[in-house]
Formats: structure tokens, sequence, C-alpha cells
């Protein structure tokens, strides 16, 4: 089960999961998402980062505190190349150019804006490109320090991983664009780096977008290549989401209508994945995991309207789960 909300000046996104492998021995994990491994890889000026040293001690009194709730804190790294630079939702969405107040340069595969109405990014030199590693590498050791025992690496929704390993995006001519396995080097490299610095015995998790929804895009059988290609360098779970990549895909957006891609990704890749969209209620989510479907269901808008779904769904399901001292008075009582 998966909690997602949002802060005012300190906009991260939290998940709380069952995680039902033995790294973190079925606890719930809360997750920050989106947390930007450089500057420039923030989606907005609000976002959180780790891209230094001084950023280790006040994330250490969040882990400090989750922990301490009985729970596992854990960390998404991110960096939005192209989809940066952006207004918060709530203020509009809209990109911020570079020569604006808080605006900054974006940066890309290639030379590509999202959307007509974007500025267009700079395309990273292979220089830039290292650069880009060696920040998600001192961001995984920096969350180590700071008490995270769960990474999950951001590569869906158009942002930059994404944007590499997708054809729509990509139109590099070097080694790191052209062929499916240049067009998912970047990611394979962020991985291996970022493992050289994560203890094996904690989780590694992988976000992609398991398909473009888009005729000569990022498709499902590219999914389960990749797929195969990061469990060989250590990742423990795939997050299946989809899209964000270019605008107005054909989404055929319904309850669960992502599930099926993770069932894809575990049938045929052999990796255990996690099912996320339009997951809305409990049985239906506790369907997805008992039927095979997926070994984890990512709850996120269910949560923003029912921040007591776990709660809520633990009841109906007929499931133990402890309650906060102050909340046992409001447990129903058979």
């Amino acid at each position: 089960m998966c909690m997602y909300s949002s802060q005012d000046g300190f906009a991260t996104d939290w998940h709380l999961v069952h995680l039902g492998s033995r790294a973190v021995g079925g606890a719930a994990l809360v997750l920050t998402e989106a947390t930007a491994v450089v500057p420039e890889g923030r989606i907005s000026p609000h976002d959180l980062g780790i891209w230094k040293e001084e950023h280790i001690d006040g994330l250490k009194r969040i882990t400090k505190f989750i922990t301490a709730q009985g729970s596992v804190p854990g960390i998404q790294l991110a960096h939005a190349g192209r989809k940066a630079s952006h207004h918060r939702p709530w203020d509009g969405g809209a990109a911020i150019l570079p020569k604006e107040e808080n605006g900054w340069q974006t940066v890309a595969p290639s030379a590509i804006p999202f959307s007509d109405d974007n500025p267009v990014p700079h395309a990273l030199s292979l220089q830039e490109i290292e650069n880009v590693i060696d920040a998600f590498e001192a961001a995984a050791r920096r969350s180590l320090e700071a008490g995270f025992k769960v990474i999950e690496l951001h590569a869906a929704h158009g942002y930059l991983l994404h944007e590499f390993y997708s054809p729509l995006s990509n139109q590099r001519t070097d080694k790191y664009g052209g062929s499916f396995e240049n067009r998912i080097r970047l990611l394979l490299e962020v991985t291996e780096r970022v493992r050289k610095v994560w203890p094996g015995e904690l989780p590694l998790i992988v976000r992609i977008s398991a398909t473009d929804w888009t005729e000569g895009g990022w498709t499902g059988e590219d999914s389960v290549a990749l797929a195969k290609e990061l469990k060989n360098r250590g990742v423990d779970l795939i997050d299946c989401s989809t899209g964000g990549n270019v605008p107005r895909a054909s989404i055929p957006v319904g309850p669960g209508y992502q599930v099926p891609y993770a069932e894809q990704v575990k049938q045929q890749a052999g990796i255990p994945t996690a099912a996320v969209g339009m997951i809305t209620e409990a049985r239906q989510a506790e369907e997805i995991v008992a039927s095979g479907q997926a070994d984890m269901v990512l709850l996120a808008r269910e949560l923003l309207r029912d921040p007591y779904f776990p709660m809520h769904a633990a009841l109906e399901l007929g499931a133990e789960h402890q309650w906060a001292p102050q909340y046992e008075r409001a447990k129903p009582r058979q």
C-alpha cells in the first residue's frame, strides 16, 4: 500500500508500502519521491534534493523519525531532464524559462523540447553524461549515510533516464543513442554505479514507464528486455508505471490500466514487480497481488483522498495491523 502527499516548500511525495520482501522483513516502507541528484534535476524550485553533503543532516532527522515509528525509510533518486524547471502543479505547472526568476537551463539526451510551449533543452555531452552518473552514485552514498534503507531510481514519466531509453526523445548518434542497447546504456550505468555503493542486502528498485503509449516509442517488450538487464545488475524490483514522455499520448486510463505491464514484466523477465495506476479499492489491490499479477501494489492519489486507507483496508480484508497508541481508542471492536 502506498501513501502519497506533497508538502508546500518540501515537495516530497511519500509512499507507505507493505513491501513483502525479506530485505525489509515485511515492514512498512516510507519512500520520499523525486529527490534531485543535482540542482538542475529538480522538477520545480521547491523539490527536495540530495546533491550536497549539507542535505544529509536534515534527511537524517526524517529517517530517524520513520525508523522510530517501526517503518523503513526509502528514497527515490531522480533527475527531471527536459521536464525540469517548472512551476508546481498548483501554481499552474508552466515551464520556468532559464532567464526567469528561479528558472534554469534544462538538459536532455537530445535538443528536443517536451512540448511546443517548453524551452529547448541542452543536449548533454559525453562528459556531462558522466557527471550525471557520478551524481547518482554520490546521491546513493549520501542516502546511505542519511539512514535510508531502500533506493528507487526514477526512470519513468519522461524524466532524464526515461528520455534516454525512449526513441521518441533520444536522437543521439553516439554510444548513448540509436540502438536499444545504446539507449538503455545510461540507466544501466547509473544502476551499476549506485549498486557499487549501495549494500547488496538493501533493496534497489527501478521505476520505469513500461510503454510510451505512442507509435514508434518504448513498448512492453522493450521493458521486459530492460528488466532482464536490470535484474542482472542487482535490481530487486521493477515499479511499472507508464507514459509521461510525450504530450497527447493516447492512454486508455481506467481502473488498474497499468497492471498488465507489471504482470508482463514479472512473468517474462522473472523479476518482482509493483503495480500502480488507478488502484483505489482494498479488494482490487488484494486481487492483484493474490493472483500473481504483481508482487506489490503502490497507491498514490487514493491516499490523498483517504489518508487512513491502510487502516480501512485492513479492516475490510480482516488483517491485523498495529495502530498508533493515540488511535487505539478508535479501533473498532468485535
